[in-house]
Protein backbone atom coordinates (compact mmCIF):
# COMPACT_ATOMS: atom_id res chain seq x y z
CA UNK A 1 0.00 0.00 0.00
CA UNK A 2 1.44 3.40 -0.91
CA UNK A 3 1.60 6.12 1.73
CA UNK A 4 -0.81 8.48 -0.03
CA UNK A 5 -3.64 5.95 -0.26
CA UNK A 6 -2.98 4.90 3.33
CA UNK A 7 -3.13 8.51 4.54
CA UNK A 8 -6.41 9.20 2.75
CA UNK A 9 -8.08 6.34 4.60
CA UNK A 10 -6.95 7.66 8.01
CA UNK A 11 -9.02 9.94 10.19
CA UNK A 12 -7.57 13.26 11.33
CA UNK A 13 -6.20 11.91 14.61
CA UNK A 14 -4.45 9.06 12.83
CA UNK A 15 -2.88 11.47 10.32
CA UNK A 16 -1.61 13.68 13.16
CA UNK A 17 -0.11 10.67 14.94
CA UNK A 18 1.44 9.43 11.67
CA UNK A 19 3.08 12.82 11.04
CA UNK A 20 4.28 13.07 14.64
CA UNK A 21 5.89 9.63 14.52
CA UNK A 22 7.41 10.30 11.08
CA UNK A 23 9.07 13.46 12.39
CA UNK A 24 10.45 11.67 15.44
CA UNK A 25 11.79 8.95 13.16
CA UNK A 26 13.50 11.55 10.96
CA UNK A 27 15.06 13.08 14.07
CA UNK A 28 16.85 9.77 14.73
CA UNK A 29 19.24 10.64 11.90
CA UNK A 30 20.27 13.91 13.58
CA UNK A 31 23.24 14.38 15.90
CA UNK A 32 22.14 13.59 19.48
CA UNK A 33 21.99 17.20 20.70
CA UNK A 34 19.86 18.30 17.73
CA UNK A 35 17.69 15.19 18.04
CA UNK A 36 16.99 15.92 21.71
CA UNK A 37 16.14 19.55 21.03
CA UNK A 38 13.98 18.68 18.02
CA UNK A 39 12.08 15.93 19.82
CA UNK A 40 11.36 18.21 22.77
CA UNK A 41 10.09 20.99 20.50
CA UNK A 42 7.92 18.63 18.43
CA UNK A 43 6.37 17.06 21.54
CA UNK A 44 5.54 20.48 22.98
CA UNK A 45 4.04 21.77 19.74
CA UNK A 46 1.90 18.71 19.08
CA UNK A 47 0.66 18.73 22.70
CA UNK A 48 -0.24 22.43 22.45
CA UNK A 49 -2.31 21.78 19.34
CA UNK A 50 -4.17 18.66 20.48
CA UNK A 51 -7.40 20.59 21.02
CA UNK A 52 -6.84 23.43 18.57
CA UNK A 53 -9.78 24.82 16.63
CA UNK A 54 -10.05 23.61 13.02
CA UNK A 55 -8.80 26.92 11.58
CA UNK A 56 -5.42 26.25 13.23
CA UNK A 57 -5.27 22.51 12.58
CA UNK A 58 -4.94 22.74 8.79
CA UNK A 59 -2.05 25.22 8.74
CA UNK A 60 -0.39 23.34 11.60
CA UNK A 61 -0.44 20.07 9.65
CA UNK A 62 0.69 21.76 6.42
CA UNK A 63 3.69 23.44 8.06
CA UNK A 64 4.77 20.33 9.96
CA UNK A 65 4.38 18.26 6.78
CA UNK A 66 6.63 20.74 4.96
CA UNK A 67 9.13 20.43 7.80
CA UNK A 68 9.07 16.63 7.51
CA UNK A 69 9.56 16.71 3.74
CA UNK A 70 12.42 19.22 3.96
CA UNK A 71 14.08 17.35 6.82
CA UNK A 72 13.81 14.04 4.96
CA UNK A 73 15.70 15.60 2.02
CA UNK A 74 18.37 16.97 4.34
CA UNK A 75 18.71 13.73 6.30
CA UNK A 76 19.09 11.81 3.06
CA UNK A 77 22.04 14.05 2.20
CA UNK A 78 23.52 14.00 5.70
CA UNK A 79 26.79 12.07 5.77
CA UNK A 80 26.68 8.95 7.95
CA UNK A 81 29.64 10.06 10.02
CA UNK A 82 27.92 13.29 10.95
CA UNK A 83 24.89 11.51 12.38
CA UNK A 84 27.04 10.17 15.22
CA UNK A 85 28.89 13.46 15.80
CA UNK A 86 27.90 15.50 18.86
CA UNK A 87 28.51 18.84 17.13
CA UNK A 88 25.58 21.10 16.32
CA UNK A 89 27.95 23.38 14.40
CA UNK A 90 28.89 20.67 11.89
CA UNK A 91 25.25 19.84 11.24
CA UNK A 92 24.19 23.51 11.07
CA UNK A 93 25.41 23.84 7.49
CA UNK A 94 23.51 20.76 6.38
CA UNK A 95 20.35 20.67 8.51
CA UNK A 96 17.85 23.50 8.55
CA UNK A 97 16.84 26.40 6.35
CA UNK A 98 16.72 30.16 6.67
CA UNK A 99 13.35 31.66 7.47
CA UNK A 100 11.95 33.91 4.80
CA UNK A 101 11.61 37.49 6.08
CA UNK A 102 8.05 37.71 4.75
CA UNK A 103 7.06 34.77 6.98
CA UNK A 104 8.74 36.29 10.03
CA UNK A 105 6.81 39.53 9.44
CA UNK A 106 3.56 37.56 9.89
CA UNK A 107 4.59 35.90 13.17
CA UNK A 108 2.67 36.78 16.31
CA UNK A 109 4.53 38.09 19.35
CA UNK A 110 4.27 34.63 20.95
CA UNK A 111 5.75 33.00 17.84
CA UNK A 112 8.62 35.48 17.81
CA UNK A 113 9.34 34.74 21.48
CA UNK A 114 9.27 31.02 20.73
CA UNK A 115 11.65 31.51 17.80
CA UNK A 116 14.03 33.47 20.02
CA UNK A 117 13.92 30.75 22.70
CA UNK A 118 14.62 28.09 20.08
CA UNK A 119 17.55 30.08 18.66
CA UNK A 120 19.00 30.47 22.16
CA UNK A 121 18.63 26.73 22.79
CA UNK A 122 20.50 25.97 19.58
CA UNK A 123 23.25 28.57 19.78
CA UNK A 124 23.88 29.04 23.53
CA UNK A 125 25.33 26.47 25.91
CA UNK A 126 22.71 25.39 28.51
CA UNK A 127 24.24 27.40 31.37
CA UNK A 128 24.43 30.52 29.19
CA UNK A 129 20.86 30.17 27.88
CA UNK A 130 19.47 29.62 31.39
CA UNK A 131 21.18 32.69 32.82
CA UNK A 132 19.80 34.88 30.02
CA UNK A 133 16.28 33.55 30.47
CA UNK A 134 16.25 34.46 34.17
Amino acid sequence: MCASSGLSSMNHGQRVRFLYKAILQLHRALPPDLRELGNKFVREEFRKHIKSPPEFTGPFMVEWSRYAVELSKQVRDLPRALSTDQSVDKAAGIIGADLDESKINHFSEAQLQQLLALAKAIHCPPSEGQSEAS
